[in-house]
């Protein structure tokens, strides 16, 4: 099955039944902007616009308005498009299985040959009530569109029969939208019966119905994520969209054969059913007391009829599909007859419910076209399926509730309990707890309320409560009963996307699981689940080991027993990357044995290249664990389902924590740190203090420096940020609400910190003293220094990192799991010496790139040999150097890991060895060690740098001139970067220039060479015109790059052909810069291309030969898109530089670089 295709083709039908649905609607006079009012209008009959209705076509318009007037048009164009997607998807499936009551293919032909529907050709012999002379016409007058749309109307009024949750009766305002146009190749009718597109063996496989749905949604899935990134919360109407995922099929096979499956080989264990479940899982062997209690507790010559199998989130009914598959064999092997099984399974076994009213219709029709692929007769059988999609009793008033009920108290009571229940169900869909009431009764009076006699008045409340109550009645009793198995893949949404009142109600009802919405749904389905019975969900892996998933995990393990896991990791579902969806499915028994040794297979290594593994692996035993038992979770703080945990690990888990030495504290929470935090490098350097020790010497600074997490990094690292704290955080108390500023007494202190969110292991580093730090860097406290340096040589080592997958394997790393890490003492002088050296390793790293505030000067400056000015010897010298501190640091961290190993007694665990992809050094890299050293030289133009002296020169304050003697700055803080070189600062004479004045005069040629060629020389290029080259294309966008979006240079640039730019200094930056890059460089540059156009023109006019006239021709047209754009470009720079716009270095980057919006590069 071609996912990729047949996402594209749902897409694309979405948009094209949209598209026609309300190209009907515009006919009728109905559009989102107004609805039109007949212009003529008679007892039988409207006119719109010269268009006659007839007068069933006027009460479906009607009817149309009205549903428009309650949902709003979008949605209901959206509804009635959805309908005829299941409708004609559900016609083909019908058609290529040959389910079709008339036998008759009604979008193709069995033909090849033929482009025809075969139902167009055999219209008047068609087993179904038509009116054949208006068939007879209409082929008579070739009319095929208006005989297909007759046609297919009386295939699904027919169908209603058999499948009436997928077919109602069409007469209502789904028929006069009927989308027109539906018979070319390229419709979507065309597209559906297109076997390059979608094969018909596809067909033969009732789960395409799902996969269709959920691609058919996915724009509305995505923009429902969209949203919420604009923190527009997920409402009951985008609840279905935002929660429908298609469980790949060997999972749906894993959760049922270990659950359904489980239940008949316990009271079947002979059964030769066994061999066909190719993912049942044996269960570990067990000691012999658990033996005793799962024998006591083991499922006992089972009937299939009574086994009772749930899906409280059913979707378009993928697990139910295959529990008919299973349950038909239980049938089988106990001997029913075969013509009878598919009516059993229906009515008696499986069930099933979801907040998705358009999923239930595909559900429903899944495991009707499942029963009737294994008998014929079922479409003649009543049968009554216990799917439903979950509806709200916000209609029933209590007037019809006084009205139903008469002078019966007990059904007034039941109602009513009813109507709270399912108050707003579309919020919360089937999770809800409901006890069991007296449905009986109450359906014997609704039989006879529906034989007693009604007012007009009374008729409309009649005809509602005989239309909703029923489907009331059934989600109560199926959400009010046990069942042996739940089995289900819940919606996963984090509390803080959930809306004000699902919120509310899981906080409410579900207590242990209100994190997610998939954890409310554990504890539903246990709660569901029969006294040994089994749950089985596959959900977000989260629930196994975050804290604030701890209650529920408690509650599992003190009242559940955990039968087996499948640990999927990331990307165990098509269509989902990255590592935010990590999953597991899991089984469990509603019974509970402690010391139960469950089955863990693990699967979380294979993901990106290797995920399509992932089932195969399956059967790898190297990836299958079950020596731990349930009770030895509770040995690992937060009790973490940490199946595949060895003796060796367990055992370190018995020392003490790093609480019991040393304090780990969260840090500051600004509540917007947008407004609040800067990149250092954006704001005035000497207003901000990089030496304060404790909170007493904060005054006269506004900018601190803080540890905000960041990117992994080892060692040290990740110094980027400052935070306002002046006035003692005054504007923080003032603007954000949900603020956290902590005990000041902790400010500055050193210690470890770490990332809390990671995208791989987690990082640990020295937190220097006089650094703050935040919320997403917590820090562990430590004071003495060799104290620090031993636990900083733990942290970092391998065993801290496997600790850790046990006790929080996410992308989170909280406090809690880095306080409950055993802390082993001993001899700290065998690691101490290589632990600090690799901090200073690790620092003169950091400290080479110019983005950190304790840079010197280039790397490459510093390593000129005496006997040499080659910046290619340079370059050399400075990756022997660079290599050398590598290897010395991925020495260091093998010693480090060793020792740590040995004191763990991890020896056959662990190895020592480092992954060159887990040290945190920059590689060596020839292009983008030449480019910062580009940059560098642009630093030094501006004077943010000096070649006299080291570090930081200019970032703010007053600007001296005197500190720039070898290499001048430049004067006006402006460096033309023009396809020429029409200015004595252009920016490549500028560099050329700093070439020569650090490194020679005589070196300068072979230098320039050097200097192209590392980044990236094209064929005939001078060495210039390849700097040239990258300053017009790729310097500013490799500079946003480097400094993360906050560029300090800012690229004035006219608009496409790129005809003028220049680079401005932001710290430099004054309310007369703009006056002065118009008038000093614009015009100037505008002058000089006037002159070029008049010789190019003299050309053209001129004696010359006709390929120097084209040449001179092809330069013109592009000179005069230049022109044309630099006028423009003055007219907004002239509008602005009028302004005299001031920038606050305090409001960093962002704000300032909006305000000079259409004349700088975009970041």
């Amino acid at each position: 099955m071609n996912k990729s295709r047949l996402k594209t083709f749902a897409i694309n039908a979405r948009k094209e039944l949209l598209k026609k649905v309300e190209a009907k609607a515009m006919k009728i006079g109905v559009t989102e902007e107004k609805i039109k009012k007949a212009d003529i209008e008679s007892s039988d009959a409207i006119f719109i616009d010269t268009k006659q209705l007839s007068k069933e076509e006027k009460i479906q318009r009607d009817k149309l308005i009205i549903r428009i007037n309650q949902l709003g048009f979008k949605q209901v164009m959206e509804e009635i498009a959805y309908t005829w997607f299941n409708r004609f998807t559900a016609l083909r499936f019908m058609e290529v299985n040959d389910y079709l009551p008339t036998g008759v293919r009604v979008l193709s032909s069995s033909n090849p040959y033929s482009t025809d529907p075969d139902m167009l050709n055999e219209a008047l012999s068609l087993d179904l009530e038509i009116d054949k002379e208006y068939v007879y016409d209409l082929k008579l007058n070739n009319k095929t569109e208006e005989l297909f749309k007759y046609l297919i109307i009386k295939h699904c009024n027919d169908l209603y029969q058999y499948l009436p949750y997928m077919f109602k009766t069409i007469d209502d305002y789904t028929e006069i939208l009927f989308p027109e146009g539906m018979l070319t190749s390229d419709s979507f009718v065309g597209q559906i019966t297109d076997t390059r597109i979608i094969n018909e063996e596809d067909w033969r496989k009732v789960e395409i119905i799902g996969w269709l749905y959920q691609f058919y949604i996915a724009e509305e899935k995505d923009q429902v994520f969209a949203n919420l990134k604009r923190n527009i919360k997920v409402t009951k109407d985008t609840l279905p969209a935002a929660t429908q995922l298609f469980t790949p099929n060997w999972i749906v096979r894993y959760m049922v054969e270990n659950s359904l499956g489980k239940i008949w080989l316990e009271s079947y264990p002979e059964s030769k059913l066994k061999s066909e479940w190719r993912y049942y899982l044996d269960g570990a062997e067990q000691e012999e007391d658990v033996i005793r209690k799962l024998e006591k507790n083991r499922y006992k010559n089972v009937n299939p009829e009574e086994i009772t199998f749930l899906d409280p989130c059913c979707g378009s009914g993928h697990i139910l599909v295959y529990a008919f598959d299973i349950f038909y064999d239980l049938y089988l092997e106990k001997g029913y007859i075969e013509s009878e099984i598919p009516k059993l399974i229906l009515e008696k076994n499986i069930f099933g419910l979801d907040v998705d009213d358009r999923a239930v219709q595909l559900a429903s029709f899944a495991v009707m076209m499942k029963a009737r692929e294994k008998s014929r007769r079922v479409f003649r059988q009543e049968i009554k399926l216990n799917l439903c999609a979950v509806q709200e009793s916000n209609w029933l008033s209590n007037q019809m509730i006084s009205n139903f009920s008469g002078n019966e108290n007990q059904i007034q009571d039941i109602l009513i309990s009813i109507r709270e229940i399912f108050y707003d169900a579309k919020e919360f869909g089937s999770l809800q707890h409901v006890e069991s009431l007296n449905f009986e009764l109450l359906e014997e009076r609704l039989n006879k309320y529906r034989e007693e006699p009604s007012n007009l008045i009374e008729m409309i409340d009649k005809q509602i409560i005989e239309g909703k109550l029923p489907f009331l009645i059934m989600q109560a009793r199926i959400l009010s009963n046990n069942y042996d198995i739940v089995c289900t893949n819940p919606p996963y949404m984090g509390i803080n996307n959930m809306s004000d009142e699902l919120k509310k109600h899981v906080q409410t009802y579900f207590e242990k699981g209100k994190a997610d919405l998939y954890s409310a749904f554990i504890e539903l389905g246990i709660s569901l689940t029969k006294k040994n019975g089994y749950c089985s969900l596959i959900t977000m892996h989260s629930w196994f080991f975050l804290s604030s998933f701890e209650s529920l995990r408690i509650n599992i393990l003190a009242n559940t027993t955990i039968s087996s896991i499948l640990h999927l990791g990331m990307e165990a579902f098509e269509g989902i990357i990255g590592k935010v969806v990590q999953t597991a499915a899991f089984i469990l028994k509603n019974n509970h044995i402690p010391e139960y040794k469950p089955t863990g297979i693990r699967l979380v290594d294979y993901y990106d290249g290797r995920k399509l593994e992932k089932e195969r692996q399956f059967f790898n035993k190297e990836h299958s664990y079950s020596s731990v038992k349930q009770s030895d979770f509770n040995k690992i703080p937060g009790s973490p389902i940490a199946y595949w945990l060895s003796d060796s690990f367990a055992e370190s888990f018995s020392e003490k924590k790093i609480s019991d030495y040393y304090e780990v504290k969260s840090g500051i929470m600004t509540g917007k740190d947008p407004l609040h935090l800067r990149l250092w490098f954006e704001v005035d350097k000497e207003s901000i203090n990089f030496n304060c020790r404790n909170a007493t010497q904060m005054s006269n600074h506004t900018w601190f420096p803080i540890n905000k997490g960041g990117d992994y990094r080892i060692y040290y690292g990740n110094n980027d940020y400052v935070i306002n704290l002046k006035n003692n955080g005054e504007k923080i108390k003032l603007t954000s609400p949900n603020y956290r500023l902590r005990d000041n007494k902790y400010y500055f202190k050193e210690g470890i910190t770490w990332s809390r969110v990671t995208s791989s292991n987690i990082a640990f580093r020295e937190n220097k003293s006089g650094t703050l730090f935040g919320d997403a860097g917590p820090i562990i406290f430590i004071e003495n220094q060799e104290d620090k340096l031993y636990l900083l040589g733990l942290l970092t080592s391998k065993v801290t990192n496997e600790l850790l997958k046990f006790i929080n394997p996410t992308l989170n790393y909280q406090i809690r799991d880095i306080e409950t890490l055993p802390l082993v003492l001993s001899d700290k002088s065998r690691v101490i010496k290589q632990v600090q050296e690799n901090i200073e390793i690790s620092k003169l790293d950091w400290d080479f790139l110019e983005t950190s505030y304790e840079f010197k000067k280039h790397p490459l400056l510093p390593d000129i040999e005496k006997d040499s000015n080659l910046i290619r010897n340079a370059y050399n010298k400075h990756k022997i150097t660079t290599e050398s501190l590598y290897n010395r640091l991925k020495n260091n961290a093998e010693e480090i890991n060793s020792y740590f190993i040995e004191l763990y007694g991890l020896q056959g665990e662990l190895s020592s060895v480092i992954k060159d992809e887990e040290i945190t050094l920059r590689n060596v890299d020839l292009e983008k060690d030449i480019k910062s050293f580009i940059s560098y030289a642009i630093g030094c133009s501006f004077g943010r740098y000096s070649v006299d002296k080291e570090g930081l020169v200019f970032a703010g304050n007053r600007f001296d001139p005197s500190l720039y003697n070898t290499f001048p700055v430049d004067k006006d803080n402006i460096l033309p970067i023009l396809q020429g070189n029409y200015f004595e600062d252009d920016i490549v004479s500028r560099f050329v220039d700093f070439v020569r004045v650090t490194f020679g005069g005589e070196t300068l040629l072979e230098n320039l060479d050097f200097l192209a060629e590392a980044i990236g020389r094209k064929k005939g290029e001078t060495a210039k015109e390849t700097l040239r080259r990258y300053f017009l294309n790729d310097f500013f966008k490799n500079h946003v790059q480097i400094y993360k979006k906050r560029p300090i240079y800012w690229l004035f640039t006219s608009g496409k052909e790129k005809a003028f730019n220049c680079l401005i200094y932001m710290h430099r930056y004054d309310k007369t810069t703009l006056s002065r890059i118009r008038t000093d460089y614009l015009h100037e540059y505008q002058i000089r291309l006037d002159a070029e156009k008049k010789d190019l023109l003299n050309i053209i006019e001129g004696d010359y030969t006709t390929k120097e006239i084209s040449n001179a021709k092809k330069e013109l047209k592009a000179l005069d898109k230049k022109v044309d754009e630099l006028k423009e470009y003055d007219e907004l720079l002239h509008h602005m530089a009028d302004m005299q716009i001031e920038i606050d270095l305090d409001d960093g980057v962002a704000v300032n670089y909006e305000k000079f919006k259409g004349l700088l590069a975009k970041i």
